[in-house]
């Protein structure tokens, strides 16, 4: 709206919440900026806290009605030696000149990153060109229900009334990871359990009669996916979203159900260790605060994951993350299914440890990718001073 307020030639100085640079919801807008204006200035405050009664990260865009020149003076603050009294002095030494003319995330890189980023893309495949699925995990709707432990578990199975049902019922309650369970190269499991009554399986519930009652136990009005309203007991109930599912299916309808019981990789959209993926053979499922990875071919199991897993858990892989992407917060990364299939990867990746990798084996992983990526000593000095 500024910018169509302005006269040709004119200027517009614009301070918003960063978050637009990197995030999907912010390609029209590159895609406006790097087609129809010339944007000069740009200054990313990343972490540092502009204003004190908010938590936003900022950015000021500085752009002028004409066709783009492809040259932006751009300044990335590093909020551990940026006082802000002295911000024209600090983005006069710190700018780089940079070219943003596609709708493509717009990173702030200084040199050293810039060549860091182009080494790793000129020997990587991006994820979403290998033959391989990332699916997320399952929604129930409705966890209460659907989410149980070992103890509940255990007595639906004992409530069954001949031994086929509790074979039945038993190879539908699954083993489930949260995002807090998993953590880098492994994962604890917490008891817990998931009903899983997934739509694309057309379940009729009453094969499973034990399963049945403790569903209903909960109440079918909070179960059925209609999105109504109900008074039960004097108390309001609000059932499910509305879909088309029956009244004891999960939300979604999870097609890909058979992909949980592959060899994959498993991961949280939220970290706080910067990478945390795990290897996963036990069938275990995620919840939707998760996603997998596996391959379309199941001949490529235990020795291409284990690599790929490597390669997901080293700071190669962090530091690309990084630039294409917008944090939670200052010690959050969010690993979304839309940036993680970005990260170029080596497809002739190798590493000398053999077996299952392990946490300890992540500092010798990191030299080797360094040399197969051919970086400098100041370069992987720098990938070093990442977390």
């Amino acid at each position: 709206m500024g910018m169509k307020l302005l006269k040709p030639g004119a200027l517009l100085s614009f301070i918003t919440s960063n978050k637009w640079m990197r995030a999907g919801y912010g390609e029209p807008l590159r895609k406006y900026f790097s087609e129809k204006q010339d944007v000069i200035g740009l200054i990313d405050f990343a972490g540092y806290k502009v204003f004190d009664s908010a938590t936003v990260d900022v950015n000021i865009l500085t752009a002028v009605t004409r066709t783009p020149s492809g040259c932006t003076n751009a300044c990335s603050i590093n909020k551990d030696e940026f006082d802000i009294t002295k911000l024209s002095d600090y983005v006069q030494t710190h700018s780089v000149l940079s070219t943003f003319s596609s709708s493509e995330s717009w990173s702030i890189l200084s040199n050293i990153e810039r060549s860091i980023k182009a080494k790793i893309e000129a020997i990587g495949t991006p994820l979403k060109d290998w033959d391989l699925q990332i699916n997320y995990g399952i929604k129930t709707g409705f966890n209460e229900a659907f989410i149980i432990d070992s103890a509940k578990r255990n007595e639906i199975l004992d409530a069954c009334q001949t031994e086929e049902e509790r074979q039945r019922t038993a190879e539908i309650i699954r083993p489930i990871l949260r995002g807090r369970d998993i953590k880098r190269y492994g994962y604890v499991f917490a008891d817990q359990y998931l009903i899983a009554t997934f739509p694309a399986k057309q379940y009729d519930i009453d094969d499973y009669p034990a399963l049945k009652d403790h569903l209903l136990a909960i109440g079918i009005e909070r179960l059925e996916q209609t999105g109504e309203e109900h008074i039960v007991n004097g108390e309001r109930i609000k059932a499910r979203k509305k879909t088309n599912n029956k009244w004891f299916e999960t939300q979604d309808s999870i097609s890909y159900w058979d992909e949980f019981s592959k060899p994959k990789i498993v991961w949280a959209e939220l970290s706080r260790t910067g990478n945390s993926f795990a290897y996963s053979d036990d069938g275990a499922m995620v919840l939707n605060t998760c996603y997998i990875l596996s391959f379309n071919d199941n001949e490529r199991h235990e020795k291409e994951l284990n690599t790929l897993l490597g390669f997901l858990n080293s700071k190669v892989a962090l530091f690309y993350l990084d630039i294409i992407s917008s944090k939670l917060d200052e010690t959050g990364w969010r690993w979304l299914k839309q940036f993680v299939e970005q990260i170029p990867v080596p497809v002739q990746m190798a590493f000398k440890e053999e077996g299952p990798l392990m946490n300890k084996d992540s500092a010798s992983i990191n030299i080797q990718l360094y040399q197969q990526l051919g970086l400098s000593p100041d370069e992987s000095e720098y990938l070093e001073s990442l977390i």
